[in-house]
């Protein structure tokens, strides 16, 4: 019995002296807890929900055009690039996405989020890209004459300086363009530059892929007044 007391007196003893918690103060720490986890699941869950607005296009008709050596641009396109398993081919020097393309008449090709240049190992064309980085668009007067990165692969090609053109929020699952601009060397050795604008068609549907470009039809690398 007098060890029991003893006990009972050092519990005590804890207790008032604040290293032992009442079973109430526990209970109320546990119900806290509790509570913050679930605000952060609520948050979650309302972030993951919440779709931001972004910019939206209708695809642009096809309308082949043969620029010749002019320089044209800027001009805004929207590829309707929504079939994943069909490539549409765009030419620069028609300004166009072009049906039943050959294997020399197109400079980019775009399936949803991919996009490829006509020059590689499994292409015909010399088309090549080069990523310039967060620049912007009208300050780019002049493209590079070298670096231009081929297309990789056959069976499911990628172009290493524009595969990761968007970024992708995990939250609200909508890809974004990257505030970069890029410099293309046609399939036929002519220069261009592109910036990406949006992803989405109108209510929102991903897959019209909208570029900014300018093409140079002359040859030079100048793609920008002075």
């Amino acid at each position: 019995m007098h060890t029991t007391a003893f006990s009972v007196e050092r519990v005590e003893e804890a207790w008032h002296s604040g290293r032992v918690r009442s079973p109430r103060s526990a209970r109320a720490i546990q119900l806290t807890a509790v509570a913050a986890i679930v605000a952060v699941a609520v948050t979650l869950v309302a972030f993951s929900l919440r779709q931001p607005e972004v910019p939206t296009y209708s695809p642009t008709l096809p309308s082949p055009r043969d620029a010749g050596r002019a320089l044209v641009g800027p001009v805004l396109y929207t590829v309707d690039a929504t079939n994943p398993e069909q490539w549409h081919y765009f030419s620069f020097h028609v300004g166009s996405v072009i049906e039943n393309a050959g294997a020399k008449d197109w400079d980019l090709a775009f399936r949803r989020y991919q996009i490829i240049a006509n020059g590689g190992r499994e292409f015909v064309g010399g088309a090549g890209i080069v990523d310039l980085g967060e620049v912007a668009f009208a300050d780019v007067k002049t493209v590079p004459d070298a670096g231009y990165l081929a297309t990789e692969g056959g069976t499911d090609p990628r172009n290493p300086a524009i595969a990761s053109w968007y970024s992708y929020s995990y939250f609200s699952h909508v890809l974004s363009p990257k505030p970069h601009v890029w410099a293309v060397r046609t399939a036929d050795g002519r220069y261009a530059k592109i910036e990406l604008v949006s992803y989405y068609c109108p209510r929102s549907q991903p897959g019209c892929l909208t570029f900014r470009y300018v093409y140079q039809g002359d040859g030079s690398r100048v793609v920008g007044g002075n």
